[in-house]
């Protein structure tokens, strides 16, 4: 009984530990060879830092101010989200910002970063990953990210949208304090995070299942067996065949989609299966509980 839970905690410390030295060697390499704000508390860092260095010339230690801007975050994880999830989080969050202040900004110099546009690009697609591997170890990056999955979670919307909208506030701070074009290049950098977030990670995605079937009742039980979600049937009939059908209606998270449509496969090799993306959510929808 304890070894899969041994080896999950050991896969979420690895996911996570991989996230956290991932972000940091992108904040002290594409982020800083391009001048980029990265976005949410990381980018409210990193323009405190630029201003507190510019006009009062003192030189801030990244994760002491990460860990204060994450506290408020931590608090609503603790008290709304899950504990462990929450624990976890914590754990991206010190390591983040330990390893950004340990990392020397002498990489920059040998990587060889001069491009800013491609800095902007793949430094997003590398925040986008880091992410992702938090996020499959059943936890966050912190900051933003506990308020997005907050609100998701009870509104049933896919939250990266609205955090890349939110971080337009910090970006247009840094257009009017700094360059215009450090601000240009955040926005590249925030859109490739954006898209790369959407297609790695599907998690607070839904879809919705149009089924039509002889065996109603069969994948009915697959579905409340599988995803611990409803359907409603309705009664029809098949035009071609003149013949009574059943579909079934149901609205899954998008992870759930391919295993579910393989087992329904095999209890009913002739179901009509119709995939539909779900932009928006409102209703009682049941969310696997945070651990």
């Amino acid at each position: 009984m304890n070894k899969p839970n041994i080896r999950y905690t050991a896969k979420r410390i690895v996911l996570v530990t991989l996230g956290a030295l991932l972000m940091a060697l992108n904040l002290k390499t594409f982020c800083i060879a391009a001048g980029i704000i990265p976005g949410g508390f990381s980018g409210i860092a990193v323009l405190t830092i630029e201003i507190v260095g510019r006009y009062l010339h003192v030189d801030l230690p990244f994760s002491i101010l990460y860990y204060v801007l994450n506290a408020v975050p931590v608090y609503i994880g603790f008290r709304y989200i899950g504990k462990w999830f929450t624990i976890y989080s914590c754990l991206m969050v010190f390591l983040t910002g330990f390893c950004t202040d340990l990392i020397p900004a002498s990489v920059i110099s040998y990587l060889n970063l001069h491009d800013n546009l491609l800095c902007a690009v793949f430094g997003g697609i590398i925040n986008a990953l880091s992410i992702t591997l938090c996020l499959r170890a059943d936890a966050t990056s912190g900051g933003t990210d506990f308020i997005a999955i907050y609100f998701a979670e009870r509104r049933g919307r896919d939250p990266w949208t609205t955090i890349f909208l939110a971080n337009f506030v910090v970006l247009a701070i840094a257009a009017i304090i700094f360059d215009p074009g450090k601000a240009l290049y955040s926005i590249i950098f925030q859109f490739a995070q954006t898209m790369g977030l959407n297609g790695l990670y599907k998690g607070y995605q839904q879809k919705t299942l149009l089924i039509i079937t002889d065996k109603h009742e069969e994948l009915y039980a697959l579905i409340r067996d599988r995803t611990h979600h409803d359907a409603t049937a309705f009664t029809g009939i098949g035009k071609y065949k003149k013949a009574e059908r059943t579909l079934l209606y149901s609205v899954v998270s998008a992870n759930d989609v391919h295993p579910l449509i393989t087992e329904m496969r095999l209890v009913d090799p002739t179901a009509f299966i119709n995939v539909l993306k779900t932009d928006f959510l409102n209703g009682e929808f049941y969310h696997r509980p945070k651990s």
